[in-house]
């Protein structure tokens, strides 16, 4: 089996979300596989269905003079900032397929979660950074140290329909962490964020195309697939169901 993978490179996240919207309602009308849409945005702040805008610190003004839009949606989690450096993955899966910890007729949202949560981790092991789940807390994130405190490298927010998972996970890769200021970061007042550039060791540093690489093999090797990559949405759509 394939996992179909197309990225983007840098797009405002408003054509991200089209492009989504054309590779979901694909994968519902069976025309093609399980596929992997990695991207970068511009600065921006989404909210998910749980998000209130009193964690929205910056002024209006402010977001304006750096060009951010607000742009509300229906995945899971609270507000969340998506920025040049940052790498931005739409999973977009049939929950009844053929999964990895499945029990009975489809795989519970929660446990695709975990399934990214884990790929991600083994990404940021790639680059020398150990990462990990903290309970109720969804994402990826540092350990703690000493007086150091674990930081989020990694959000994640989905979204279901009709068993096809939509929107993602969003890693740290050389972001600004200042525009993170800008909000409460998941709603956590009492956590920071990272990076792989700030954690890893590795010299030279991670760059978003080599994390990019890791995350889509560690998706097709977590979920059993022959990663096969495509150069468009054309390309990508036209190919047969694998």
């Amino acid at each position: 089996m394939h996992l179909h993978l197309l990225h983007l490179g840098r797009v405002p996240y408003a054509e991200g979300l089209r492009v989504q919207d054309e590779v979901v309602a694909a994968r519902k009308a069976g025309a093609i596989g399980d596929t992997l849409l990695l991207m970068e945005h511009p600065p921006v702040l989404t909210l998910g269905r749980n998000a209130t805008r009193a964690n929205i610190i910056a002024s209006d003004e402010l977001l304006a003079r750096k060009g951010a839009a607000i742009y509300e949606t229906n995945r899971g989690g609270e507000v969340t900032y998506h920025g040049p450096g940052q790498l931005v993955g739409y999973p977009i899966f049939d929950l009844r397929g053929d999964l990895p910890n499945k029990r009975g007729a489809f795989l519970g949202p929660v446990d695709f979660v975990r399934l990214m949560e884990e790929a991600l981790i083994l990404s940021c092991k790639d680059f020398g950074v150990p990462t990990q789940r903290i309970c109720k807390r969804t994402g990826v994130w540092t350990y703690a140290g000493g007086s150091i405190q674990e930081k989020k490298i990694a959000a994640i927010g989905i979204h279901v329909s009709q068993a096809i998972t939509s929107h993602g996970f969003a890693l740290n890769v050389t972001t600004d962490l200042r525009d993170f200021n800008w909000i409460v970061p998941c709603g956590i007042a009492d956590r920071g964020v990272t990076s792989l550039e700030l954690e890893s060791p590795q010299d030279p540093l991670p760059t978003l195309a080599q994390a990019a690489n890791s995350v889509a093999a560690k998706f097709g090797h977590l979920f059993n697939r022959q990663v096969l990559a495509s150069n468009s949405l054309e390309e990508l759509l036209s190919v047969a169901k694998v």
